[in-house]
């Protein structure tokens, strides 16, 4: 629902059930995950947060922000103690970055926390196309928060070459989950060819089998300003990220 481009509301069905500073994990704190629930095996790329964020890896946001509201800035970046925090401020300044370069199909998972915010900033985990080319690449955003107490957590399949934007407000490809999102949890996606299933500390919650992209893509993690009222600001924290490989199930085999 909110992108490195462009605003725009879509709608995955449900399969079950100034900002204050970021805590400091001193350990794991998402210690239930898709990666081990499902046996994902080793990540081909893994982040916890060391130092900065740069280098080949990541792109750091710089530039307009979501929208066109306020600024994107390196500046709302900071790492300390191994947790990476994104924060939005009154002012409209904000930030995100990019793992690149993407790759077709496979899994991501992230740990990552928000802070109760102003409903003008949404705190976003999400697949972009390599292309940049959108909406006809699609994006997929397996972690959308649009509610400012941070206790409702959104899904959402942007549709691959929609004929307009209303076209691509579809209610099978949309889903909603309450949960405490100012506390620490794990966010997965599972990318195949044929369909993407979202996971929260280890369980499934969401699933679509249409508008399925097909071509290369990155995550992004982002705390977009969507104009407005900004007052209280936002604040995302991240303790790590895991990339997995794209493993082709064998015939009979169970999902996982």
């Amino acid at each position: 629902m909110s992108l490195r481009l462009a605003a725009v509301t879509a709608t995955v069905a449900m399969l079950a059930p100034t900002a204050p500073a970021a805590a400091e994990p001193t350990s794991n704190p998402c210690a239930a995950t898709a990666a081990d629930a499902l046996g994902w095996g080793p990540p081909n790329r893994a982040e916890d947060f060391d130092e900065y964020p740069a280098g080949p890896n990541w792109e750091v946001y710089a530039g307009a922000g979501h929208g066109g509201n306020g600024i994107r800035t390196p500046n709302a970046l900071t790492v300390g103690d191994g947790v990476l925090t994104i924060t939005g401020d009154e002012q409209g300044n904000s930030g995100g970055l990019a793992l690149l370069p993407g790759q077709l199909y496979g899994r991501w998972e992230v740990c990552m926390k928000s802070t109760p915010a102003s409903p003008n900033y949404h705190s976003v985990a999400l697949l972009w196309p390599d292309s940049n080319v959108w909406p006809n690449d699609g994006e997929i955003d397996f972690m959308e928060i649009l509610d400012p107490a941070r206790t409702q957590v959104t899904a959402s399949v942007l549709h691959a070459r929609p004929a307009s934007i209303e076209a691509m407000v579809d209610p099978n490809d949309h889903a909603d989950i309450a949960i405490d999102a100012t506390q620490w949890h794990s966010w997965a996606v599972d990318w195949t060819p044929d369909r993407i299933t979202g996971y929260v500390d280890g369980a499934p919650w969401f699933e679509s089998a249409r508008h399925v992209p097909a071509g290369p893509m990155h995550m992004c993690i982002q705390l977009d300003n969507f104009g407005g009222d900004l007052t209280g600001g936002g604040q995302i924290a991240v303790d790590w990220v895991r990339q997995y490989p794209f493993v082709p199930m064998e015939p009979g085999a169970p999902p996982g």
